[in-house]
């Protein structure tokens, strides 16, 4: 008899496979905890050690070479200028490319071997994207140690990561999406503008987010091409009172980045350092939960608009 015709054998092979799922799922469950004990152990110890430097003056201070006068205004207001050139550098490249690589962009050899390359891209070492960017950045282009020099090279780091989770977002809008609009007579374009690009715009964001919340704590990369660990003074603003009212001289200044300044920190003898440190990752992991917070938030709200 065979096991389609056997009643009793179809039903020990569907309780295995639920055996086998319900194992999975507990697995997965375990993984997950100890993944979430241990990064919350690493907060907790950090807010217990940096807990005495996390007020006001902190976080609107200047570096110092005296521990309890140090803070890390700097190095914020760094940040986020560096993030800002790299969002503005790394998204409208990225979106576009896997848009074209997706969307229109012939399947033969060559592209073939320019997607392997970005899925390789992808695992490179950010180190290497640091040596690529001072020789070409800083000395070829003559761009400098600057905000603007820093930003292109994290928006290289993650550009990979953008252009995959943009074509994985493409993907899944089910085809019958688009049949159902070329079916009206619709263009490529009217497709892609009016329905593909709005029903994956979530899955785009959550990876351009994501994206930006691994470039937040890249160090190496910046430090390659010369972040300073002592800066007492803040870039121009990219807004002034007179004609044009617009000013770009923050994309040519020095900067620091938090994390190299808890680096910096780290590496001195004293132990009050060690505390500042400490404060400054803690302040590093709220700012990198928050982005993750609000792509979680963008994302449902983009799936709740889409009715398929």
């Amino acid at each position: 008899m065979s096991v389609a015709a056997d009643p009793r054998a179809i039903e020990r092979i569907a309780r295995a496979n639920e055996r086998r799922d319900a194992a999975f799922a507990v697995l997965g469950l375990l993984v997950l905890f100890v993944a979430l004990l241990v990064l919350t152990a690493l907060f907790v110890d950090l807010l217990i050690d940096g807990w005495p430097r996390l007020n006001w003056e902190f976080l609107t201070g200047y570096p110092s070479r005296f521990a309890h006068r140090a803070g890390i205004l700097p190095a914020i207001v760094g940040t986020f200028a560096v993030m800002l050139v790299t969002a503005a550098a790394a998204v409208p490249v990225g979106v576009l490319s896997g848009v074209y690589l997706e969307e229109y962009a012939p399947r033969n050899w060559l592209t073939t071997v320019i997607e392997i390359n970005i899925n390789n891209l992808a695992g490179v070492p950010s180190i290497i994207y640091g040596l690529l960017a001072l020789g070409l950045l800083v000395h070829q282009f003559r761009l400098g140690e600057s905000i603007l020099a820093a930003g292109i090279t994290l928006a290289l780091l993650i550009l990979p990561m953008i252009i995959v989770a943009t074509r994985e977002a493409l993907r899944a809008i089910p085809s019958a999406v688009r049949e159902a609009v070329y079916a009206l007579g619709a263009t490529k374009w009217q497709v892609m503008w009016h329905h593909i690009l709005p029903y994956s715009t979530g899955g785009i964001l959550t990876g351009v987010i994501m994206g930006l919340a691994r470039a937040i704590g890249e160090t190496a990369p910046v430090i390659t091409i010369g972040a300073l660990t002592f800066i007492a003074f803040l870039p121009d603003p990219p807004f002034k009172a007179e004609f044009p009212f617009v000013s770009f001289e923050w994309l040519t200044a020095p900067f620091t980045v938090m994390p190299i300044q808890m680096f910096n920190w780290v590496s001195r003898p004293q132990a009050a350092f060690a505390v500042n440190a400490a404060a400054a990752g803690v302040v590093l992991i709220v700012m990198t939960l928050a982005m993750n917070a609000a792509a979680i938030v963008i994302r449902n709200r983009f799936r709740r608009r889409v009715r398929w």
